[in-house]
């Protein structure tokens, strides 16, 4: 290095001195702006070089906030979606409530109409297979429920207890094949004997083929068990058959369509009498507007014949052939047999007079306080002022 610099030692300090000499003429030199040469060469020489740094530094910048916002964006996201979960939560929760709340309202509600005596339950268990369908009750001995006691809502039966603890009961329901009750019909009084059919519904056992059960019919407990009160109602009928000796009939027992969930225990049944039947409402009156008014065009067309028609001017020809006026207490003939020509006459006679009827003119009004001016009728002809004789 040192014998490099000793041989090429004129040239260095003559590039030295040049290169001072160019620094000193630039610093003393301006140009038209009055901007000195050296300070517009340094700034063309460090611009590109400030642009390099400083985009690499908003864009290390960029990616690093990105970054971290990105990140705190996330954490945000879950803590809402937490948020979220937990508030739908809190409303299927408070929904529950709130239908518990009603169930409650309803039960007390019966509670205080009827006059058996109750203990209010609640569903806590479902031990249902292909077999039985079993519930657990939050009720037992030490709220004086006892077995064969019978369990109700107020939209009708549900069960009845198989087994009392001291602290829960268990219940067999209704669409249970072992279970039984006495039922009978709202509207014909047809007594039989209700057992579980499984798959949510229940069949009526001992209807003699003979009695009379319609689809639809509103069925309550008989009493004649002595487990259920009578009055409380069951199901109506879905499927009645008719079968060799008995008949085939089905329902849906009304006590388990909403899915109960808070029951009625009956401690002490009191017998209530069945509701009678009322009879479904007719439909209401539906409003008809005036016909359309009758047109001069319409006037002129033939008026249509129809078989009153037909039959009124064959009563005419009868009382033309026996001279008979129609109106006056007295019944023609009607078997007489008559001419053809006469009830061709009067056959034309009523069609001509449907057909060519001109509206008369327009009397001039009387004015008020002259007498009404009589004629005496002819050919049985009514007089002014009285009322034309009906035909039949």
């Amino acid at each position: 290095m040192d014998s490099l610099l000793n041989r090429y030692r004129s040239i260095t300090f003559l590039l030295v001195m040049l290169v001072a000499q160019m620094i000193l003429l630039a610093y003393t030199v301006k140009n038209p702006d009055g901007v000195r040469l050296i300070r517009l060469w340094a700034v063309t020489l460090v611009t590109p070089i400030a642009q390099v740094a400083e985009t690499t530094r908003s864009t290390v910048y960029g990616v690093f906030h990105n970054y971290f916002d990105l990140r705190d964006a996330r954490a945000q996201n879950r803590r809402i979606q937490a948020e979220r979960d937990q508030l739908k939560l809190e409303n299927l929760y408070l929904k529950s409530e709130l239908g518990t709340a009603d169930r409650v309202k309803a039960l007390a509600a019966f509670q205080v109409r009827s006059p058996s005596k109750y203990v209010a339950a609640r569903i806590i268990l479902t031990a249902t297979t292909s077999a039985s369908k079993i519930v657990v009750l939050d009720r037992g001995s030490n709220s004086e429920v006892e077995k064969g006691m019978a369990v109700i809502t107020p939209d009708g039966i549900v069960g009845k207890i198989i087994d009392a603890f001291p602290t829960a009961s268990q219940a067999l329901l209704v669409t249970d094949p072992e279970f039984a009750a006495g039922v009978v019909s709202q509207k014909n009084h047809v007594k039989g004997i209700l057992h579980g059919a499984g798959s949510g519904k229940c069949r009526i056992d001992n209807v003699q083929a003979e009695e009379k059960v319609d689809v639809g019919e509103m069925f309550f407990t008989s009493g004649d068990d002595r487990i259920f009160p009578r009055g409380l109602p069951v199901g109506k009928a879905d499927v009645v058959k008719d079968g060799p000796q008995y008949k085939e009939i089905l329902l849906y027992p009304s006590g388990l369509q909403a899915g109960p969930e808070e029951v009625l225990i009956v401690v002490a049944g009191v017998h209530q009498e069945v509701p009678a039947y009322e009879a479904p409402q007719p439909d209401q009156k539906v409003y008809i507007g005036p016909p359309v008014p009758q047109s001069k065009a319409d006037e002129s067309m033939p008026a249509l014949s129809t078989e009153a028609d037909r039959l009124r001017e064959h009563y005419q020809s009868i009382g033309k052939f026996e001279n008979h006026t129609f109106g006056t207490g007295s019944v023609p003939n009607f078997n007489v047999k008559i001419p053809a020509a006469v009830a061709a006459a009067g056959s034309a006679a009523g069609t001509s007079a449907a057909t060519e009827k001109k509206p008369e003119p327009s009397k001039p009004v009387p004015p008020p306080g002259t007498p009404l001016a009589t004629t005496p009728a002819k050919n049985n002809e009514p007089s002014a002022g009285e009322a034309p004789p009906q035909n039949p």
